[in-house]
């Protein structure tokens, strides 16, 4: 036998596979129809329902959440048989048996900044799965699908994820860099670019009450979203975003530039590193927040590198080729990809920061040759 053919030579039978494949599409399927009823009552609101008037009958859910009565029914009883709401009463009747949200679950649903919080998988499931259609054409076609396309699901799915993530550990990864938190406690300036809705940009300038924060997105529904987000936590006096391309020229001297989970999505990476380069103040560092992901292709992989090649298969590959196919490198950012292109973009150094985090890697960009130098 050949080495090639040695190589090559499945490990397990085929009839083993055959069934193995089965069972976790099965499995899949399973795991997304059930996810897909947590968004039907994300939508209907019936979470916060139960939570608010529960132990309820399906009546009593019909009526606060006004849906039709055997619908509610059908749903508590659904949800009870996947473990997510519990029977506080069992009478042996469908009409008066009654239901509960435990108050774990209650969190890991409703409670926005909660770390335990994955709603939002509900949405990004159903987003993907409406946009669909688009992505087998851009495919076919070789074009994209622009983010907005993706539409509200998408963008509230990414905002829902990163919400409770940003709220409770992005002021301990700001404390990594010692030289730029005394300089934004002392009211310094922060350059957020790919804002989104703004929950990055809120959580830095409650985090350091006397800096002054500049949000840049090109997407318009998200930037109209921030605004509201932001008023609502009483910050537009510090906080402030607009519609503009970090690739594009961007004024001003900022203590730190931020890029939370966006660069992979640039069309083009190296001239919005570049443009941030320039908008630094003196000592200033760029900080890349991205995907924690293998430096070089392994297949099979863990469920962290699945996950990431997935949204890019159906997300973010096809939302950046929809601006510019030049690049186009999907959600699979890889370390060495990142030096490169700070490389390129003209910095002098990239420092992978030892934060512990089972999704993201960070990267300190610095422009002068070293932390805190000048």
């Amino acid at each position: 036998m050949t080495a090639t053919a040695a190589a090559t030579t499945p490990t397990e039978a085929p009839d083993s596979r055959r069934e193995d494949l089965a069972e976790r599409l099965f499995a899949a399927f399973l795991s997304g129809a059930e996810l897909l009823s947590v968004d039907l009552g994300r939508r209907l609101g019936l979470y916060e329902v139960v939570r608010q008037y529960g132990p309820v009958t399906a009546a009593e859910l019909a009526r606060a959440a006004e849906i039709a009565e055997r619908y509610a029914r059908e749903w508590l009883e659904q949800q009870a048989v996947a473990g997510i709401l519990d029977v506080a009463a069992e009478t042996g009747q469908a009409d008066t048996r009654r239901y509960v949200l435990p108050n774990g679950h209650a969190s890991a649903l409703l409670d926005p900044e909660d770390p335990a919080n994955l709603m939002a998988t509900a949405p990004m499931l159903t987003g993907l799965a409406l946009t669909l259609p688009a992505v087998v054409e851009a495919y076919r076609t070789g074009g994209g699908v622009t983010y907005a396309d993706f539409g509200t699901e998408i963008r509230h799915g990414i905002s829902g994820l990163n919400r409770p993530v940003f709220a409770t550990e992005l002021p301990g990864w700001l404390a990594t860099m010692p030289d730029v938190a005394e300089r934004l406690t002392a009211g310094g300036s922060v350059l957020d670019a790919g804002c989104g809705v703004g929950w990055s940009s809120i959580t830095i300038a409650r985090t350091f009450p006397r800096t002054q924060v500049n949000g840049i997105d090109l997407d318009l529904a998200s930037i109209v979203e921030a605004r509201r987000n932001i008023a609502a936590a009483g910050l537009a006096d510090r906080v402030g975003v607009d519609v503009a391309d970090a690739a594009e020229a961007v004024d001003g001297a900022y203590d730190l530039a931020c890029i939370f989970e966006a660069l992979h999505d640039m069309a083009d990476p190296v001239g919005a590193l570049r443009s941030l380069r320039g908008a630094l103040a003196p000592g200033a560092p760029v900080f890349v927040v991205d995907e924690r992901v293998a430096d070089e292709f392994t297949a099979p992989a863990d469920e962290i590198e699945r996950m990431q090649y997935v949204y890019s298969v159906l997300h973010c590959l096809p939302a950046t080729m929809a601006e510019s196919t030049a690049v186009a490198n999907g959600t699979v950012l890889r370390a060495p990809t990142v030096r490169a292109w700070a490389e390129e973009a003209g910095f002098a150094s990239v420092e992978e920061l030892p934060i512990e985090n089972d999704v993201w890697r960070f990267y300190r960009l610095n422009d002068h040759g070293g932390r805190g130098s000048s």
